[in-house]
């Protein structure tokens, strides 16, 4: 046992060592590397989870970052034993998240994961570096109202709010109420889309660079989200059609696996078997697909012998119009996330989606009010009606 403890001694001083010295280097900024940095979110709801469960580093640490590293190893420190996850890059008590809703499941999720939870956003904003803005497209505008007096220049604002659009948050000021560039005339601001299997870190993720953000927020914001799956940088015009195909993708693959797990059903497959089958299935296609040069139609036309089983049911699916349902699902969520972005230019906001704690500060805003027991017809608008909006 002890020669064992030895040879772990000398590995970690030969080892981790040398890394641990290079990144405890004195930076120029606190955003110098994701292991150095605090992440904060806006919302506690499911992309929350799904990005806290797959950046998050397993074990507790101290103030000393170095010892935060991207491998799958047990570290012996002396003093106590320290888990590190493969590719975590976050120590738990380097993320905040904040809701006002204390009641959500994902909520009892991120406080079992050992992160810090609050129902304060400035909180969140005071403890962060990178921020990201995970809820509704809807909460935006009143959210940066609350936290735009909190930002500060280190402050790298991500959202991941669907169609909504950079140069809505760097110029909000230019609305009826005081907002973020009111406070922060130069905000750094990025849009990112991801998905749900960054908590498998199998996701999907784009993102857009905004007027005042770096060239190393960019690469800080690929480097944080690689870790959890693919990612590179797009054209901000592309992102709601990125929305329409990743983004929304996940959803389009669990309900092709429930239908063919029916099918598996039907035929005579335990539900258990039928679902591990079919979910396996587009694992095993998807990654044929990603580790070769090939088409897709031409690894279809692989698995399709003439006058086969595969070709005959490949018939069905296209007299049924599967590849028009899957085009036309892109498309849909692609215009419905424009719709959204219209919406949020609207500043309008729906009681029910957001609760009580925050309507009441809503209702404090000047020229918005409650008559009849309810909202006014169109919503409860955040701000004053003497500036109307309209799109065009």
């Amino acid at each position: 046992m002890m020669m064992m403890m030895m040879m772990m001694m000398i590995f970690r001083d030969n080892l981790l060592q040398p890394v641990a010295n290079r990144v405890t280097k004195p930076a120029h900024n606190v955003r110098s590397g994701a292991r150095r940095m605090s992440v904060g979110f806006i919302g506690a709801g499911q992309l929350t989870h799904a990005l806290v469960s797959g950046h998050f580093v397993f074990g507790y640490f101290g103030h000393d970052d170095h010892r935060l590293l991207s491998v799958g190893l047990l570290c012996i420190d002396c003093t106590r034993v320290v888990f590190i996850s493969f590719k975590g890059v976050i120590a738990t008590h380097k993320i905040t998240a904040s809701s006002p809703d204390t009641d959500l499941p994902t909520v009892q999720g991120l406080r079992k994961l050992g992160i810090n939870f609050t129902t304060s956003n400035k909180e969140t904003v005071n403890r962060s570096d990178v921020l990201f803005l995970a809820v509704k497209p809807h909460i935006i505008p009143f959210v940066l109202d609350e936290i735009g007096p909190a930002i500060e220049d280190r402050h790298l604002i991500v959202s991941c709010a669907a169609g909504v659009t950079i140069s809505s948050i760097e110029k909000a000021s230019s609305r009826a109420n005081d907002k973020l560039r009111l406070y922060r005339p130069d905000p750094k601001v990025m849009r990112c889309m991801t998905n749900t299997p960054v908590v498998v870190r199998e996701g999907a993720t784009v993102y857009a660079t905004g007027t005042h953000a770096e060239v190393e927020d960019g690469r800080l914001i690929e480097q944080l989200m690689s870790s959890v799956g693919y990612c590179t940088e797009v054209e901000e015009d592309l992102i709601d059609a990125v929305t329409g195909l990743s983004g929304s993708g996940p959803a389009y693959a669990f309900t092709a696996v429930d239908a063919l797990s029916d099918g598996g059903v039907k035929m005579g497959l335990p539900r258990r078997l039928a679902v591990r089958l079919a979910a396996q299935a587009l694992l095993g296609a998807a990654r044929m697909l990603l580790d070769s040069e090939q088409h897709p139609g031409q690894l279809k036309d692989n698995v399709c012998s003439p006058g086969g089983a595969t070709i005959h049911a490949l018939h069905v699916m296209e007299s049924g119009g599967f590849r028009s349902l899957l085009i036309n699902a892109v498309e849909a969520s692609c215009i419905r996330t424009k719709e959204l972005q219209f919406l949020a230019d609207q500043e309008k906001i729906s009681p029910a989606a957001i609760k009580k704690t925050t309507l009441d500060q809503v209702l404090q805003q000047p020229g918005v009010s409650v008559s009849g027991g309810g909202p006014r017809s169109g919503g409860i608008s955040l701000f004053t009606k003497n500036n109307p909006r309209s799109k065009k």
